[in-house]
């Protein structure tokens, strides 16, 4: 079993607080988690029938069987329980009573926000970063790995990726959009998200992404924020302060995993990956997440944006640090070359205060050190971001 980078976090966070949630996507490994640092603990999981319906028909009596303490799996299944939790916790205090866990993160956290603001530590769990996975579990090119992703499963069971993340989806569209909201068109709306997948790394246009998918722009951001909700698709705000009225301030389109939008993009191989015009936009989206899953298993909030000005001028990931900036461009090359450090050396003329310098992160094997630009190769970024104290 791989050990994850969250551990230390939620088994701390679990002695101060009565309530943990924990929500992130589907099969991200939030079970296997919760089971693994509370191993003697009881676990109810509130997606099989007759779970819920006890649940549903006697919710006293079903926490009341658990009075050491429960996971309760899949929270959003039956979030009137959360009201009776906030009575237990405002009544015992005991911490580390319960540890929720849910797969849409909109839901659950509006929920728990109304019910047990102040009781309850929030946590993200996204599949396996690079580091959690090591040398040891780690696919030997990058193409594999891009066209692999991330998802726990895949590595616990060596299954086909392209099998496995079809069937992922499948089973996405067929029973979380029938549960999250009332899609009448699946057919349309599958269209939709691939569509989503052939943008990765774009800005994005609400009016173009709708029109080509023959629905409304008022359709497009409803279904954008569902695919937000269900842990599918990551929006990346832009960064931008009053220097200039100037910057582009339309987010970019990324995926959770960047092995599902490969599959959306009809890869099958390393060969299709390899060809595929969207090659370098993959390898974006894998950094960019590598960053979120750096600060997710740390406990602490996204601090990502992108630089973009009307010029064209752009970097690709500015990391908020406190009141300072680290600008990070993203290469999928293997061989560094001159015109990659453009935007940054633009982006040093605008907020020229960067106590970090700048970063590139890239698609070889080499580290390198040129003036003030830190250059890592992905399989090596988070010691780039443990350098920097992110």
């Amino acid at each position: 079993m791989i050990d994850r980078a969250i551990e230390p976090i939620l088994k701390e966070l679990a002695g101060k607080y009565p309530v943990v949630t924990i929500t992130g996507p589907r099969q991200s490994g939030k079970t296997t988690l919760c089971r693994k640092v509370f191993p003697d603990m009881a676990y109810a999981n509130l997606e099989r029938p007759d779970t819920r319906d006890f649940a549903a028909g006697d919710p006293k009596g079903f926490l009341g069987s658990y009075p050491d303490g429960v996971i309760l799996d899949e929270i959003q299944r039956a979030p009137h329980l959360l009201s009776y939790i906030q009575v237990i916790v405002d009544e015992q205090g005991i911490p580390g009573r319960f540890i929720l866990t849910g797969s849409q993160q909109f839901e659950v956290l509006n929920t728990v926000s109304q019910s047990l603001a102040g009781r309850t530590a929030l946590l993200k769990l996204l599949p396996f970063s690079i580091a959690e996975l090591g040398r040891r579990h780690l696919t030997s090119s990058l193409d594999s790995l891009l066209l692999t992703g991330f998802y726990p499963r895949i590595y616990d069971r060596q299954l086909d990726p392209t099998q496995t993340l079809g069937d992922y989806f499948e089973t996405y569209v067929e029973r979380d959009m029938r549960q999250i909201a009332a899609i009448k068109d699946l057919g349309l709306f599958e269209k939709f998200v691939r569509l989503c997948a052939g943008r990765i790394g774009q800005v994005l246009n609400l009016q173009s992404l709708g029109n080509d998918a023959g629905v409304s722009h008022t359709t497009a951001r409803a279904w954008l924020s569902l695919l937000e909700a269900s842990y599918i698709l990551f929006i990346l705000p832009p960064w931008y302060r009053n220097i200039s009225k100037r910057l582009v301030k339309s987010p970019k389109l990324y995926f959770y995993d960047v092995g599902l939008a490969s599959y959306l993009l009809g890869l099958e191989n390393e060969r299709h990956v390899s060809r595929d015009p969207l090659r370098g936009n993959l390898f974006e989206n894998l950094v960019v997440m590598e960053a979120l899953k750096y600060r997710y298993n740390r406990g602490r909030k996204s601090n990502l944006h992108f630089y973009r000005d009307a010029k064209g001028n752009e970097v690709d990931l500015i990391l908020e640090i406190g009141p300072d900036l680290f600008p990070i461009e993203i290469k999928a090359g293997e061989t560094i070359a001159s015109d990659y450090f453009k935007g940054l050396k633009h982006f040093t003329k605008v907020i020229p205060d960067l106590p970090w310098g700048s970063g590139l992160i890239y698609g070889g094997l080499e580290r390198q050190a040129r003036s003030d630009t830190r250059i890592y190769p992905v399989y090596a970024m988070e010691e780039m971001l443990n350098e920097i104290g992110e």
